[in-house]
């Protein structure tokens, strides 16, 4: 007997997955009125439903954003000015699961996406990330410390100070900057408290080959030398001539560390080694200078750290740098100002433009595309534009004009001066394009039929049919039936006028050797269906029907409120003649029913 063992797989499941509307590739549409400065920057603003307008750039940006910050909402059961926050569980997990998917095609093969959310869904979110990139992908689990245990309220059994950033990586991880940067404190100071002044004369006692690479050891004695202290006493009053100090002697200042027992390598050294001075130059075949010839010095049979590997002279001050951990907190991005960063009033959900700082730090190099598609108040696309990033930013609230349009303006006027302005040295500079989404392309009638939508002008509707066909729009400046192309020779025409075979054989006579032809128009002769080979005639707008949900202009998360108010909870208790504790089963029984009617 054979036992056949079926591959299954663990995935998280909720009402409506596998449901995912058919999107309509809409088309963006400039209104000059809010774009702003250089038009020639590629930084787009886009009003609308995110969904759509994720869509909407899938064509034109599949695999060319480098990182990807969205903080959606969290889902908390609160209502928010900006934001309706309140989603049953399932509908939250259908929703973004929709954006993440596009998100993720959007994503260079190199890109790296951050999320970020409170406890309440972020271990469900990181299981639909982990089913879209392979739990490999799973680069880290950030806890973000938003705010400190005094600046919040002391209800719940633990007080709750953190938020959560998931970062998944879609290829290879960046090669560039993953350090942290914070100003040395004395506690560090105290550690490293001695000084180096060597002449630089010494002799060579030892030569051998390393085991590892074969390649020469070279161990030297060194002749005239001094180890000072540093005193630290008194630090308070002295601290400014102190921090002077280790600036100018940042090279030279050293800490001792003990030999680990298992390194038989350095063991090896000391041992031959007294309470001297002594430097070995070699070449390390792993670690942190590998292939590179290196000196490692010991002093009284301590291998010597110098406060230059670890630290810097950044604006006059010293940082101490060192490799980022999974633990942001307050010290390391500091939230005190935040309030009035930008000039824009966004309470709550506005994030510390040092936070997205260093998000983009991490994952791009000045000229990438940096994309929020849940911008909020803007901070994404600011941070971005002073560090000299490309930026796309989605929003659907009022707020894309009344928030984001003046903190961009005075991002590129240079009066923003606030948030990491100082830092980056900004100046002002750039500018972006503000966009709409088109309406529909369909509409129906009144007589139940689709139609395409009077909305449309004939730029627009050749824009949205190269775009349904997969076609680039780009109308020849010379010859009119060359609207769009998808290859060197593959072109699209697009016309509401009737096609006689007299205009086609015009049009034939026109195509090179090689060249081919999509016509969509609202009707033919019939004589010219199959008159040419390299000219193919497709209706509009019977073409399109059922390849997308047309005439809905709406996928946002605001689609089931929630709370119940404390009256409104009372006159269920009178309606139904039932007890507090009750009161969450109706409840649930009519977001259920709500359910089935979305989602049927």
């Amino acid at each position: 007997m054979t036992h056949k063992h079926t591959l299954q797989k663990l995935e998280l499941t909720w009402i409506g997955k596998g449901n995912e509307p058919k999107l309509e590739p809409r088309i963006l549409i400039e209104n000059s009125e809010y774009s702003y400065g250089d038009p020639n920057t590629g930084n787009m603003l886009i009003h609308g439903d995110n969904l759509l307008a994720l869509k909407a750039l899938e064509q034109d940006y599949a695999g060319k954003v480098k990182c990807i910050y969205i903080d959606p909402p969290f889902n908390t059961g609160q209502a928010f000015e900006h934001y309706d926050d309140n989603l049953e569980h399932s509908i939250w997990l259908n929703l973004l699961h929709q954006r993440i998917k596009i998100l993720y095609t959007l994503l260079h093969k190199d890109g790296m996406m951050w999320v970020h959310l409170d406890d309440i869904e972020v271990h469900y979110c990181k299981i639909i990330l982990d089913e879209l990139f392979g739990r490999s992908g799973c680069v880290a689990h950030i806890t973000y410390e938003r705010s400190a245990v005094a600046g919040l309220g002391q209800g719940g059994f633990l007080v709750n100070t953190t938020e959560h950033i998931l970062l998944f990586k879609k290829g290879a991880l960046p090669l560039r900057n993953n350090l942290g940067y914070y100003d040395l404190e004395q506690k560090t100071m105290k550690r490293y408290s001695r000084l180096l002044r060597d002449e630089g004369e010494r002799e060579l006692v030892r030569e051998f080959n390393s085991k590892s690479n074969g390649l020469p050891v070279k161990v030297y004695k060194h002749k005239f030398y001094t180890i000072e202290p540093i005193p630290l006493k008194d630090f308070d009053k002295r601290e400014v001539d102190i921090r002077n100090f280790y600036a100018q002697n940042l090279t030279r200042i050293f800490r001792g560390n003990q030999i680990q027992k298992e390194n038989a390598f350095q063991k090896d050294l000391i041992s031959q080694m007294n309470k001297e001075l002594y430097s070995v130059d070699y070449t390390p075949s792993r670690g942190k200078y590998e292939d590179k010839e290196t000196t490692l010095y010991y002093f009284n049979g301590e291998l010597l750290s110098w406060l230059s590997d670890t630290a810097e002279v950044t604006d006059g001050k010293i940082v101490k740098t060192q490799k980022l951990t999974t633990l942001w907190d307050n010290e390391d991005i500091p939230k005190a100002d935040i309030a009035n960063e930008g000039g824009i009033y966004f309470p709550r959900s506005k994030k510390p433009e040092n936070l997205i700082k260093r998000i983009i730090e991490i994952t791009t190099e000045p000229g990438e595309y940096v994309l929020d598609s849940f911008l909020g108040s803007g901070t994404t696309a600011a941070v971005a534009h002073k560090m000299n990033r490309k930026w796309i930013g989605v929003e659907l609230g009022d707020h894309a004009t009344t928030h984001c349009v003046p903190r961009f303006k005075s991002v590129i006027d240079g009066s923003d001066q606030s948030g990491i302005s100082k830092a980056v040295n900004w100046q002002g500079g750039g500018g972006f394009k503000f966009y709409t989404l088109a309406p529909s392309l369909l509409n129906l009638d009144k007589f139940g039929n689709w139609i395409i939508s009077t909305e449309y002008n004939a730029q627009m509707l050749a824009a949205a049919m190269s775009k349904q066909e997969g076609f680039t729009f780009q109308p020849d400046t010379h010859t009119y039936w060359k609207q769009g192309r998808s290859s060197e020779h593959d072109y699209i025409y697009v016309t509401t006028q009737f096609l006689t075979v007299e205009v086609l054989e015009s049009i034939h006579d026109e195509m090179q050797p090689g060249e081919s032809l999509l016509v969509c128009c609202k009707a033919f002769q019939k004589e010219c269906k199959h008159k040419y080979p390299n000219i193919t005639l497709k209706k509009i707008p019977q073409m399109l029907l059922g390849r997308c949900e047309f005439g809905k202009d709406d996928y946002s998360l605001n689609i089931v409120n929630m709370p119940v108010e404390e009256k409104e909870q009372i006159e269920l208790e009178e309606e139904f003649e039932v007890t507090k504790e009750s009161v969450q089963e109706i409840r649930d029984k009519i977001i259920k029913n709500n359910e089935l009617t979305l989602f049927d």
